[in-house]
């Protein structure tokens, strides 16, 4: 088993529901977010391209994030999803300076906090609460070792591509265009 999510910036409005229901379903603190809206704007007038998209923790399969950690409170869990055991965390901030997305945070009580992919709900066979709210049905996730999944499929037929490739993390987190 391989968790991963897809993100179709082609349906992405940038409405943010999934960060209001990350927020809400993890009980984030207000002015933290595990996942937040990006608009890019690529080209030269008058041909300019608009992407909006979701972005969180890549749930990377080479995480420098776990790596460095120098307690192991950064771990892989379930099917690769990448977690931070808080009672284990000392709020060194190793992981936040080796993460090439910005995706993790200090939490008020003073350990790092990302997106789990909601793995408490994945774990009981339900999305994560960002894939379950989106009006537009822009995000997928899913098991890419099943070659039937919605994921594996979409990954098949779709261009897709990750963010910052070249930092060798190998994401689990694509965009679809």
């Amino acid at each position: 088993m391989r968790y991963a999510m897809a993100i179709d910036t082609k349906r992405c409005v940038g409405c943010a529901d999934c960060v209001v229901a990350c927020q809400t379903e993890n009980n984030v603190p207000i002015g933290y977010c595990r996942d937040w809206i990006v608009q890019d704007t690529s080209g030269v007038f008058p041909t300019l391209n608009l992407e909006i998209r979701s972005e969180r923790c890549n749930h990377c399969d080479n995480s420098p994030c776990v790596r460095c950690c120098p307690t192991g409170a950064s771990h892989y869990s379930d099917g690769g999803i990448v977690l931070v055991n808080h009672d284990e965390c000392t709020g060194c901030k190793a992981c936040i300076a080796a993460c090439p997305y910005d995706a993790r945070f200090v939490h008020p009580e003073g350990y790092v906090d990302k997106c789990t992919f909601c793995i408490h709900r994945v774990r009981e066979g339900q999305d994560p609460a960002c894939v379950s709210v989106c009006p537009t049905h822009a995000m997928i996730f899913g098991d890419l070792d099943d070659p039937e999944s919605e994921i594996s499929k979409a990954l098949q037929s779709r261009k897709h591509k990750t963010l910052i490739p070249e930092a060798g993390t190998a994401p689990q987190v694509y965009y679809l265009y």
